[in-house]
């Protein structure tokens, strides 16, 4: 049975950071892109950042890039988001997810095939 499951969220003050992590299991992902998804309650689901299968090519959505790093590790079957200098509009319910058959991250939500139960980060001003 495949699985990802985030950790790694919680309450922090603007400008703080936090690290998600996402720990993989039930295939192989060693070939798959990742991928980090925020929802804000209200609101559609959001491209944060995405990752490459061997890690060496990475993306951010525009709100994100300079703040956020993507990172992972396959020999743990895990992926990273280190989110530094939070705002408030950084709050919201951040999912992992992987593609079947990217090795290129997307930043496009139908190219992901399997998804986690998310991980709430709130952030207060």
């Amino acid at each position: 049975q495949v699985q990802l499951v985030e950790s790694g969220g919680g309450l922090v003050q603007a400008g703080g950071s936090l690290r998600l992590s996402c720990a993989a299991s039930g295939r192989d992902f060693s070939t798959s892109a990742m991928a980090w998804f925020r929802q804000a309650p209200g609101k559609e689901r959001e491209f944060v950042s995405a990752i490459s299968s061997l890690g060496k090519i990475t993306i951010y959505g525009s709100s994100v890039k300079g703040r956020f790093t993507i990172s992972r590790d396959n020999a743990k079957i895990t992926v990273y988001l280190q989110m530094n200098s939070l705002k408030p509009e950084d709050t919201a319910t951040y999912y992992c997810a992987a593609s079947l058959a990217r090795w290129s991250p997307s930043q496009w939500l139908n190219d992901y095939n399997y998804w986690g139960q998310g991980t709430q980060v709130t952030v207060s001003s």
